[in-house]
């Protein structure tokens, strides 16, 4: 996660003084960071104290920031979601985005409920389902030949369940 941190006063005053940060980070360096923003932001414009910052931009990919988040509060989701791998991201993604949970912690605690059936259709996903609720070698295959998947596939898609979002499903069981 990188934010763009900006003097909110220098910015008021038609400046953007600010710096780019890699998050996470110790707390004391970030602290120092936010001040040197500030201190340059009032040496630009030969004042004495400026005390407030903003996000002007980020770059981050499982989480929408704000102009006026808290910048320590990212931080600690940022040292959080250093500890998760691609795929679990990918979920807590999938739940803030599809509004499905009321922000990060509460994906964190439901991204287990998600599974991500990568470069599938909902007919590879119907043939899975049926595979397994059915051995389809013991059918006689006058039946097993003659499944419509596609049609099972829109069926389980309709009840709520799965969501497309790229060449991925996702399938939430929460």
């Amino acid at each position: 996660m990188k934010i763009f941190i900006t003097d909110l006063a220098a910015y008021n005053g038609g400046a953007l003084i600010g710096k780019w940060v890699s998050l996470p980070m110790d707390e004391q360096e970030l602290n120092t960071k936010i001040k040197m923003i500030l201190e340059e932001g009032a040496a630009a414009f030969g004042e004495g104290y400026h005390e407030e910052v903003f996000i002007t931009d980020y770059e981050c990919d499982f989480l929408d920031i704000g102009e006026y988040d808290s910048i320590e509060e990212l931080n600690r989701i940022a040292e959080v979601a250093e500890s998760l791998n691609e795929y679990e991201l990918k979920a807590v993604r999938f739940l803030m985005d599809n509004h499905l949970v009321n922000g990060f912690e509460e994906a964190l605690e439901k991204y287990e409920d998600v599974i991500i059936h990568e470069d599938m259709s909902m007919e590879d996903i119907a043939y899975e389902y049926i595979n397994e609720c059915y051995n389809l070698d013991d059918m006689p295959s006058l039946i097993a030949n003659n499944i419509d998947y596609e049609k099972i596939g829109r069926e389980l898609e309709m009840g709520g369940s799965y969501y497309t979002a790229g060449s991925d499903i996702f399938e939430y069981l929460g």
